[in-house]
């Protein structure tokens, strides 16, 4: 398994400087940065001897493209919400491990602003997510804190060699699989309600997170969900005259 660190719209240098060194103390190098401020003495002063980490950091615009560069996205929050919703549905750091054991691919993970975290509509994008227990008293932890305890649980995690068959579906190849999935929501206009459908379509993102698809299994479930669509599109037409 290999790890990436993800910060969304970081916001103060020493946090940005604090996370290269925790990366460094795990043995993790990959850091991608989204909209961060320009990365000035402050953040180096912090980082220490992670001071490479902050030099090879590659810079994104949006998240998107972040997470193109992983193949599981697992997307953090403080706050787990008191019923289920499927975008703030977490698991604990610990069980994230159980459940990456083996697992060949690489991980993005993703820590969103200090003053503000990940947003409902970026967490809808997420394979997964994780929440650190932590005291209802004051349950937000500071960024760096965050991705330390994270990076600890899965610090023993090893990466290992896989055949190019058995490669793990990348997060642009799921986001495939789950527009063709909103296109045929879309086609079947079910539900009514597009709030709804849009829900129906997180779900089942989640659904592919959980089940750690490999690429051609990925490939595989896109076919018939295509075919169902263009038929769905092409009955319809043809009821409307339409050739």
């Amino acid at each position: 398994m290999k790890l990436a660190v993800i910060l969304v719209e970081p916001e103060y240098q020493m946090n940005i400087g604090f996370v290269a060194r925790a990366m460094k103390n795990f043995g993790v190098r990959e850091l991608i940065l989204v909209s961060p401020p320009e990365i000035r003495g402050e953040a180096y002063k912090f980082a220490m001897h992670a001071r490479d980490v902050l030099e090879a950091a590659e810079i994104v615009e949006n998240l998107e493209d972040a997470l193109a560069a992983v193949d599981l996205a697992v997307g953090t929050t403080a706050i787990a919400g008191k019923k289920y919703i499927a975008e703030r549905a977490p698991i604990t750091p610990r069980e994230l491990k159980q459940k990456l054991e083996k697992y060949p691919g690489k991980v993005g993970l993703v820590f969103g602003r200090e003053s503000r975290e990940l947003e409902n509509e970026e967490l809808e994008l997420m394979d997964l997510t994780v929440t650190i227990p932590a005291s209802e008293e004051y349950p937000t932890m500071n960024l760096s804190h965050a991705v330390a305890v994270v990076l600890y649980e899965l610090y023993e995690e090893k990466s290992s060699e896989v055949r190019p068959s058995l490669e793990p579906a990348t997060w642009r190849e799921k986001d495939a699989v789950v527009a063709i999935w909103g296109e045929l929501l879309d086609v079947l206009e079910y539900p009514k309600d597009p709030v709804r459908r849009r829900y129906f379509k997180t779900i089942f993102r989640r659904l592919l997170g959980r089940s750690f698809l490999y690429g051609r299994e990925a490939h595989s479930i896109a076919g018939p969900l295509r075919k169902a669509v263009d038929e769905l599109r092409r009955c319809k037409n043809a009821e409307r005259g339409e050739v």
